[in-house]
């Protein structure tokens, strides 16, 4: 009978598959497109199907959860969680050097965003390893954040004298040095501010402008990177990211690149696009009512007047909390690739 039994257990063993790892994983906004679009059948489809079913995902997002935006990846390197992404501003106040991955005014396409966000990467593996026990995973973008205002602007100067809710803390300084007065406004809370006057201006990203309905309490739209490009940053918590072996590490990393990262970059410029046109009426709208938005177009002017306040004012406030080594960092990855040199 016991070797029966043996025989049994060792057949069993035998014929069953081992069992898949589950990953943990909360998204960003559920509202928003990325999540949908991307996170979403990335986390769900894509990467289990790629794992012949040795990974299975178990996804929310921060805010299905109630999470509060600053405590995100501090959770997440607890392990509280395996995966989480959201925007990286919100967890400056915990890692100040990070703020130097997302600079108000630097790019004005995707192309250029993608370049300053890839040319920042080492510093932001080093950032999330020493201050959020995680591994970065990716990093995509979400719509750069522009300027919506509820009173006539002509450029970036007209913005003096204003109240302006800033997207981060950067663009606060950045608007502060512009001579406006950076508000903190909740996003849900923005249309509400922006029709009693408790702000002339909000920054956000067009899309979601559109999709709260901020059109209806704004007329004129600056698509200006006012608020740079928010760069959502996905990572694992370092202990889970270690249990691994090196074959699923390296499935994870190859996959994400090729189909979550990579197409996120490639449609972010038409998005922003699309969005311009349904808010305006200027270009084609393709999905959703055309709204009657004015367009204020950003000049030449406006960009160097951003590019003198970031380098003479901005930056090196930054770097003065963020310190000596990260400065030579930036200057020497994200500047040199965006041509501005921290003094």
């Amino acid at each position: 009978m016991k070797k029966t039994l043996t025989l049994l257990a060792m057949t069993t063993s035998i014929a069953t598959p081992a069992m898949a790892e589950t990953l943990s994983v909360v998204g960003s906004w559920s509202s928003l497109p990325l999540n949908g679009e991307y996170e979403v059948p990335f986390w769900t489809e894509t990467l289990p199907a790629a794992s012949d079913g040795e990974i299975e995902v178990e996804m929310t997002t921060h805010d299905q959860m109630n999470l509060g935006v600053g405590d995100i990846y501090s959770l997440l390197g607890q392990g509280v969680y395996d995966v989480g992404m959201t925007v990286a501003d919100y967890a400056v106040a915990d890692a100040p050097e990070l703020e130097g991955l997302d600079v108000p005014m630097l790019t004005g396409t995707a192309d250029e965003a993608r370049a300053m966000v890839d040319a920042a990467r080492p510093m932001v593996d080093d950032i999330f390893a020493s201050r959020f026990n995680s591994k970065v995973l990716a990093i995509a973008p979400y719509p750069p954040q522009v300027v919506f205002c509820n009173t006539e602007v002509g450029s970036l100067d007209d913005l003096e004298g204003k109240k302006v809710r800033a997207s981060g803390r950067m663009t606060a300084k950045f608007l502060e040095a512009l001579g406006a007065e950076g508000i903190n406004v909740s996003f849900a809370e923005v249309p509400g501010a922006l029709q009693k006057g408790v702000v002339d201006c909000a920054v956000t990203g067009a899309g979601s402008g559109y999709s709260a309905g901020w059109w209806e309490v704004s007329t004129h739209l600056m698509p200006i990177a006012l608020g740079g490009w928010d760069p959502v940053v996905t990572a694992m918590n370092m202990d889970k990211w270690n249990s691994l072996d090196a074959e699923m590490q390296t499935l994870i990393s190859t996959e994400i690149k090729a189909e979550f990262e990579d197409p996120a970059w490639a449609s972010a410029q038409n998005a922003l696009s699309n969005d311009i046109a349904c808010l305006t009426g200027e270009g084609e709208c393709q999905g959703g009512e055309v709204r009657d938005m004015t367009l204020v177009n950003v000049t030449a002017e406006d960009e160097a007047k951003a590019r003198e306040i970031l380098t003479a004012e901005v930056l090196p406030e930054w770097a003065e909390r963020a310190g000596e080594e990260w400065k030579t960092r930036w200057n020497d990855s994200v500047g040199e690739t965006v041509g501005v040199t921290i003094p």
